[in-house]
């Protein structure tokens, strides 16, 4: 069996709260869909409803035709007799979706007609696209009400329709309120009843259950799935062609013509379009999905991909990775060590190891980028031994004042304490530091350098690595340090200078 999608972001998706495309995007996003992605159809457009709407939908059928797509591009048209029709004739389009009433409710409530009145207002429309070469689709708005209310009100439509010259009959839970049990009844039905017809579902996410439904209305025979990119639409939203990937091609082994290689891209490009941001742990397109936190999974997939499933990130255009922070352990390291090529001995491991789990205590963020950084770090530290400890400090600083630093040290197991102010935490510390050296009649060395930087794809609430140059005695000693706060990197810095001095004295 294969399952084609009809996607309407351009359309329904547009319907997301605070969300208007330009005609520009729009252009672009139908160009990603049918080329790139290749679904088999997209919706547009809505007819009538203003300029800005009328001049994106011109622009993609003007793009569509040249492509041959011409006849994959839909306008949602309503009955008001040729109105709509003449608006997407005159935009360049074909194709009509007719939205008619799918629930005996909305008929008499809304349209305040009798379903007879209703049949003969949409057969009517169905006769002028004939005359204007429209080829016609048709919605029955609120179809899951009307199959839980007034199921025999939808037999009367179809029994009336079923003739007619509709290519598609499409059945949307409006109101999102069906659950998998209630789409396979009422699919089941619908294809049980009406074998020769072809229909689509149109699933909305109220109750969290969009991708539910649609595996229960593939299961019942439905072949025709309606999507958004991102699971954009109105309220909750519509179900997300990423989701759907997942169930026809994985749970079902339908075949389907998207290009999930290129779902990635398209789901970015529309984020940047929408500014509705794709939640991290969104399946298949969201930030984390792909990545492995826990240091136990890291190795069950060191060892034979026992944490892998069918969703490979190579099928979709991502690669997998492992969280460097409090879960890793030394397999997420190994891990990552791996991609940047770099091999450590166990022991060198096990320090790095320890060191990304105190900054992920600290809940860092921590990238395969920093590691580099962390192992220099890690290792450095290793080389010196430490006859000098800063035991504890205290930094302040407020506007227009001075900054003040307490700084208690520890040299030859004996405890000094001072405190100084200072332009700035480091400055005050540093006055502080070498009040004691004063006492003590020690000699300090002259910082003739210091820089500060973030490693590369860190984030800024993450590692900051300092290095200082120190002239002691005319020879130049360079230290560096790594933290998530600058000032602290620096004192880092300086503990490991004076214990390089300490060591060689």
């Amino acid at each position: 069996m294969k399952i084609t999608i009809m996607d309407t972001t351009l359309r329904d998706g547009e319907q997301t709260s605070g969300v208007s495309f330009t005609a520009t995007e729009k252009l672009n996003i139908a160009k990603v869909l049918l080329d790139d992605l290749k679904v088999d159809r997209i919706e547009v457009a809505s007819a009538r409803v203003s300029e800005g709407e009328y001049r994106g939908a011109r622009k993609i059928f003007s793009w569509a035709k040249e492509k041959g797509h011409i006849e994959k591009v839909e306008v949602l048209g309503f009955i008001d007799g040729d109105i709509s029709l003449k608006w997407i004739k005159d935009a360049g389009g074909k194709v009509n979706n007719l939205l008619t009433k799918g629930s005996l409710k909305h008929c008499q409530l809304q349209l305040r007609k009798t379903p007879e009145q209703h049949i003969t207002d949409i057969k009517e429309v169905l006769r002028l696209a004939r005359e204007m070469d429209i080829r016609m689709n048709i919605y029955f708005e609120d179809w899951s009400n009307g199959m839980r209310e007034s199921p025999d009100y939808m037999y009367q439509m179809l029994d009336a329709l079923k003739d007619e010259s509709i290519e598609r009959y499409m059945l949307p839970d409006t109101l999102g309120i069906l659950n998998q049990q209630e789409t396979y009844d009422f699919c089941l039905d619908m294809v049980s009843r009406y074998p020769e017809l072809n229909f689509d579902f149109h699933a909305h996410n109220d109750y969290d259950l969009a991708t539910a439904n649609v595996f229960s209305a593939i299961k019942a025979g439905i072949s025709g799935i309606h999507t958004t990119l991102n699971g954009l639409g109105e309220r909750a939203g519509n179900v997300p062609l990423s989701s759907v990937i997942g169930v026809v091609k994985d749970h079902f082994k339908y075949e389907m013509d998207v290009d999930e290689e290129k779902l990635y891209h398209a789901s970015k490009m529309l984020e940047s379009f929408s500014g509705v941001r794709i939640p991290s742990n969104k399946p298949l397109i969201g930030e984390n999905v792909f990545t492995q936190t826990s240091g136990i999974h890291a190795d069950g997939d060191q060892k034979d991909h026992l944490y892998f499933n069918d969703l490979l990130p190579e099928r979709f255009g991502r690669k997998r990775s492992y969280a460097l922070g409090k879960m890793s352990g030394k397999a997420s390291i190994l891990k990552n060590l791996e991609e940047l090529g770099i091999e450590l001995s166990k022991e060198d491991a096990k320090l790095v190891t320890e060191r990304v789990i105190k900054l992920g205590d600290k809940k860092e963020i921590i990238t395969r980028d920093d590691l580099p950084y962390i192992i220099s770090d890690v290792l450095r530290g290793k080389r010196v031994e430490e006859c000098i400890k800063i035991r504890n400090y205290q930094l302040s600083v407020a506007r227009g004042l001075h900054s003040v630093a307490t700084v208690a040290i520890e040299i030859d197991d004996q405890l000094y304490e001072k405190t100084s102010s200072g332009d700035g935490q480091y400055d005050a510390f540093m006055k502080a530091l070498w009040l004691i050296y004063d006492e003590l009649k020690k000699e300090h060395p002259v910082l003739t350098d210091y820089v500060v930087t973030i490693p590369p794809g860190g984030k800024t609430d993450a590692l900051v690595e300092c290095m200082i140059t120190w002239n002691h005695k005319g020879n130049l000693i360079k230290t560096r340090a790594l933290d998530s706060d600058q000032t602290v990197a620096a004192i880092k810095c300086t503990t490991r200078m004076l214990n390089i001095i300490e060591t060689n004295n």
